[in-house]
């Protein structure tokens, strides 16, 4: 497992997924893609502070370990399309035949729905996987969970999903977060079928993990599980994210959560 010290830039995912894959920029699903009120340059300068240190951490990880990073996902903890350009060229180094040689369909880059940037990824004709964090299966509700789809519609984040495929012929992963007693119930599931219909696509459900300062509560086990048979019955690829962690803080969201605290409380 890399030393906690060496991954100040996010959670490397270690002997879990030993020798295939690593996650940069972890998904920290209520304090940035809801209920994100930092600014947009603020935004910017994580993301591209996140990226610089990430490229080390993949040399680094290598080194260590002695094994071959062969899957990488961008995701979280500042929007990566906020830094577009740079992300752009680190998929480009990360896959070039001369930087790490990474397949460019082992790396996924996840967005909340920057739709203009969604279609400029869709021109770059890059082979990586788009992930979009949907959360949600109307406007009222995802306006509600993210601020971002106050400014953009799932219409419109759903036709820039479409032109992406169309252009790259890669499949959609849609990320969608299940908080008990907003957004997991059958007719939720329902709705979210109706919408992504047609779509070459793949959902993942992610059951929240609770996190101090927000109300959010996890849908229970039957809930997921209902929530996944509901879709699978209209013919919606389906898979439930394993959770690790949380009973020590050190699953998606909780990680960055306890890094902050433990830094405020050292000034």
């Amino acid at each position: 497992m890399i030393n906690a010290d060496h991954i100040s830039a996010g959670h490397i995912v270690g002997n879990e997924y030993r020798g295939y894959n690593i996650v940069a920029l972890i998904l920290h699903t209520l304090q940035i893609h809801f209920q994100d009120g930092g600014s947009h340059l603020h935004r910017i300068a994580w993301a591209h502070q996140r990226l610089k240190v990430f490229s080390f951490q993949i040399y680094r990880i290598q080194a260590d370990t002695g094994e071959r990073v062969a899957n990488v996902v961008v995701m979280g903890t500042g929007e990566p399309m906020d830094n577009y350009d740079n992300l752009v060229r680190f998929v480009r180094i990360l896959t070039d035949e001369n930087g790490l040689g990474i397949s460019q369909r082992n790396v996924t880059v996840s967005t909340c729905g920057i739709v203009p940037k969604m279609y400029d990824l869709a021109e770059e004709k890059l082979q990586i996987t788009l992930a979009l964090s949907l959360h949600a299966p109307n406007d009222e509700k995802r306006q509600e969970l993210m601020p971002i789809a106050n400014k953009y519609s799932m219409d419109e984040v759903l036709d820039a999903c479409r032109n992406y495929f169309d252009k790259t012929g890669r499949r959609i992963t849609f990320e969608y977060s299940l908080v008990a007693g907003v957004n997991d119930s059958e007719e939720d599931a329902r709705q979210l079928a109706g919408r992504i219909k047609g779509i070459n696509c793949h959902v993942n459900l992610i059951p929240v993990n609770p996190i101090k300062e927000r109300s959010y509560v996890r849908s229970t086990r039957q809930a997921v599980e209902n929530f996944k048979i509901k879709l699978e019955k209209y013919g919606i690829n389906v898979t439930i994210r394993r959770e690790m962690g949380s009973d020590i803080d050190g699953a998606c969201g909780q990680l960055r959560k306890s890094y902050m605290e433990k830094t405020e409380s050292e000034k």
